[in-house]
């Protein structure tokens, strides 16, 4: 079945401190895929982290990104695009002054629940407040998903003890 979703649209979710709008979820795709476009504030990443069914690429439109996946190093700027495979750790922090604008192709489908579980509903325009991730919560519902957390973000030290 084709669809078409115009500028703008689809089901937007704050996802720590990033706007994810599903663009096409795991059932309108048989399950092949999950295309998301997301925006993310500079400086933003996510903790590092291993997804163990899903690889995870990323086409950046506008700002730019600093990926480290396993022993790999890249910087994406508008029109690259890095593939993550499954089963390595990767991360990103977004590099640029301005805002990262991103889309996220993870496949098989199916990341749109994950983000379900740990965002809530964008409730406005535009990214969400600041805030302080709640890492036990994302751990828990990574496992729940198939992924863990094994990490912070490139350039943050690890805890020490």
């Amino acid at each position: 079945m084709s669809f078409h979703l115009p500028d703008g649209a689809g089901d937007a979710w704050w996802f720590l401190d990033t706007r994810m709008t599903v663009k096409a979820d795991r059932a309108a795709t048989g399950g092949a895929y999950t295309l998301l476009e997301f925006a993310a504030p500079p400086g933003f990443g996510p903790p590092r982290h291993v997804h163990g069914t899903e690889d995870e690429a990323f086409l950046v439109l506008t700002g730019a990104l600093h990926v480290e996946c396993g022993a790999d190093a890249f910087d994406v700027s508008p029109g690259g695009f890095v593939f993550l495979p499954r089963a390595v750790p990767h991360a990103f922090v977004v590099s640029s002054a301005e805002p990262v604008r991103a889309l996220q192709i993870t496949s098989p489908g199916g990341f749109e629940d994950f983000v379900a579980a740990v965002g809530s509903r964008a409730d406005g325009p535009g990214l969400p407040p600041p805030s302080v991730p709640d890492v036990p919560r994302l751990a828990a519902a990574a496992a729940r998903f198939g992924s863990e957390v094994v990490g912070p973000p490139p350039g943050v030290p690890a805890p020490r003890g």
